[in-house]
């Protein structure tokens, strides 16, 4: 999603990565389709997220074991046509609301260990009791939001990992609205509670 002035205060960050279009004043991060707007560039990413999970839909069998390679590959599928960083680890530090993200040096090695252990565990994804299922969905989307491997996208591209997973183990395709406004607060103060 765009930067906002809001989301500044949520994000901290320096390098590269971190440069603004010019003419955004500071909303936008620098894209290659020169969007200055907010609500345009949210529009674009929507758009090109709409391609992207189709075409994952159709590339992924149901015995894919994922890799980091995947997620990077999903990532580029995604924002390749409007950043180009996507697809690539992030290399500025980030934190949202207190929380520090991994180091940005640490991350290759953080996504290696992601998929030797949970991705390596999880997927492919089988049919299996809910509560199962629910927890090796929740185990790799949390990991993989805790690594924040890119400038931008994370949550998204872990809600497509989780849809993929869901697919394999026969679910129906994943619902994310209600992770919107009041219930995403709820659930992100779920997962920084000590």
């Amino acid at each position: 999603m765009a930067s906002t002035q809001g989301e500044s205060r949520k994000y901290q960050a320096a390098g590269p990565q971190a440069e603004f279009e010019p003419g955004s004043r500071g909303r936008v991060l620098r894209n290659l389709l020169g969007i200055t707007r907010v609500r345009d560039m949210k529009l674009a990413e929507s758009q090109a997220l709409l391609l992207a999970q189709r075409h994952a839909v159709e590339s992924y069998s149901e015995d894919h074991r994922f890799t980091a390679a995947d997620i990077c590959n999903l990532h580029r599928d995604w924002l390749g046509p409007i950043y180009v960083w996507a697809g690539k680890y992030r290399d500025v530090n980030l934190g949202k609301g207190g929380f520090q993200f991994a180091h940005a040096p640490l991350v290759p090695g953080l996504m290696a260990e992601l998929a030797r252990g949970s991705l390596a565990r999880y997927t492919p994804c089988r049919p299996a009791p809910d509560a199962q299922l629910a927890n090796a969905l929740a185990v790799v989307h949390a990991e993989l939001i805790l690594v924040h491997p890119f400038r931008e996208g994370n949550g998204r591209i872990a809600h497509l990992l989780a849809v993929l997973m869901g697919l394999q183990a026969g679910l129906p395709p994943l619902d994310f609205s209600r992770w919107k406004g009041a219930a995403r607060r709820v659930i992100s103060l779920a997962f920084t509670q000590p």
